[in-house]
């Protein structure tokens, strides 16, 4: 089995609950809790050196995400928190079942409402508080409006899939040679229903017009 790259520091040790995976490749230092179903990476940087890093149940924190904050501080990702691939948290409040995208930068004391969207790329500043259910974006971000059904029935099922992803891990990701070459009828990962906010956007518009028309849509 793959162990995690853990550090202590000044005595303090990081704690994984035990049906959590982080991956091998990330590292944790010194003060950082990951609570009990979390998923941990490959190259995601936890350190807590300074303050405290805490990854509440069914959090995950993806490839190259990095927390860190300033000393006497928490960072928090509180309950099904889900923090795309290359995220920065600093010092920072993730509220329960948020979702910060791809290579967002939260800063110092700023509060993510419950069950908020962070843009891919946006840079939240320190101190900003976003209302629970809000869609934030830009540089530096703003609050642009509430959060569709849709859009938040995609956000539960995506951070459904990477708790799934937790499981799969545990039980079956182990490191490996490469093949030489490619398989017959190489295996492919099925998941009905995991697609792009887009896509499913596409689709609903797409049976919007076959019922206004009265039309089978053609694809």
């Amino acid at each position: 089995m793959n162990r995690p790259r853990v550090f202590a520091i000044d005595g303090i040790v990081p704690v994984i609950d035990p049906s959590a995976y982080v991956h091998p490749a990330a590292v944790l230092i010194g003060d950082v809790i990951v609570g009990p179903g979390c998923y941990v990476g490959p190259c995601a940087s936890l350190r807590g050196d300074f303050g405290r890093l805490i990854l509440e149940e069914g959090v995950n924190v993806q490839d190259t995400c990095v927390m860190h904050g300033f000393p006497g501080t928490d960072t928090v990702i509180e309950q099904d928190g889900h923090i795309g691939h290359g995220a920065v948290l600093h010092g920072c409040r993730i509220g329960r079942n948020a979702l910060v995208g791809m290579n967002a930068v939260i800063m110092d004391n700023a509060v993510i409402g419950e069950s908020s969207i962070v843009a891919a790329c946006a840079f939240v500043r320190a101190g900003m508080e976003v209302p629970a259910r809000s869609l934030v974006g830009g540089v530096p971000a703003k609050v642009m409006r509430l959060l569709s059904e849709q859009e938040m029935a995609w956000k539960i099922d995506g951070t459904l899939t990477y708790q799934e992803l937790t499981r799969r891990s545990l039980a079956t990701l182990v490191e490996t040679e490469a093949l030489a070459a490619v398989e017959p009828d190489r295996k492919r990962f099925d998941m009905p229903g995991v697609q792009p906010l887009i896509e499913l956007r596409r689709q609903a518009q797409a049976g919007e017009q076959e019922r206004e028309s009265g039309a089978p849509h053609s694809p």
